[in-house]
């Protein structure tokens, strides 16, 4: 992945997931640098035996894409999401709220306004005034030794902590979400170098313990990275 050792922590979620966005397809992982997202993840719970690969709700293709569904369709929302280390919360940001409803085309100019608008904040405002809440919806930011972890689009009032909780390994963060550029409930993680996501580098990590399913068994690994391609879990 590069010449850096990732750091290693436990899987912040529990049952079976998928990532779509992941550092072991690709660096960086979104696509950017920007906002310490090198080596980010994004986890996806998602229909098991699907033709369809990323299917993520209940609902039928054709509901979704004509008169869309409800959030509450969607495998993931409100699944909890937990601490993979022991460490101290420095950022808490809650209250963007999440639409009731989704559907892909409407979902996509969302994201692509707001996009828009933080590119244009960023050519006339210093790096202190743009507003990234809107863009990264409800987070939490722990600082675990000396390195960040980046929790996003959590679940609006979800959020179980407070900034300068101590917290052990396995304590309850928030619940997934939709909030912030999101095009589906999902998990947004990643390690930094600092606690400022605007001037932040993004730091690899891997995961202690997790199963991979491959031609119906799961397989245990460790210190891995998972792929796009693998259904992984921890119960």
């Amino acid at each position: 992945m590069n010449d850096i050792e990732p750091i290693i922590l436990d899987f912040p979620l529990r049952g079976e997931w998928v990532a779509p966005s992941t550092p072991g397809d690709k660096v960086p992982s979104h696509g950017t640098d920007a906002l310490g997202q090198r080596f980010a993840y994004d986890f996806l719970r998602t229909e098991i035996n699907s033709k369809q690969k990323f299917k993520f709700y209940k609902s039928s293709n054709l509901k979704y894409k004509t008169i869309g569904i409800s959030i509450n369709d969607c495998y993931c929302y409100k699944e909890s999401i937990y601490a993979p280390a022991s460490g101290t919360v420095i950022v808490v940001k809650d209250g963007v709220k999440e639409p009731k409803y989704l559907h892909p085309v409407i979902d996509l100019i969302k994201v692509l306004i707001r996009s828009l608008s933080v590119n244009v904040q960023a050519l006339f405002l210093p790096a202190s005034k743009i507003n990234l809440h809107k863009y990264t919806g409800n987070y939490v930011i722990i600082k675990i030794d000396d390195y960040y972890a980046f929790f996003a689009h959590i679940c609006t009032g979800s959020i179980s902590v407070e900034e300068g909780q101590i917290l052990k390994k396995g304590d309850k963060i928030g619940l997934v979400g939709h909030t912030g550029n999101s095009t589906a409930p999902h998990l947004h993680f990643h390690l930094m170098d600092s606690p400022d996501i605007l001037t932040a580098k993004g730091i690899p990590c891997a995961f202690k313990k997790y199963e991979v399913l491959t031609e119906n068994e799961w397989n245990l690994v460790e210190n891995g990275i998972p792929r796009s391609n693998q259904r992984i879990r921890l119960i």
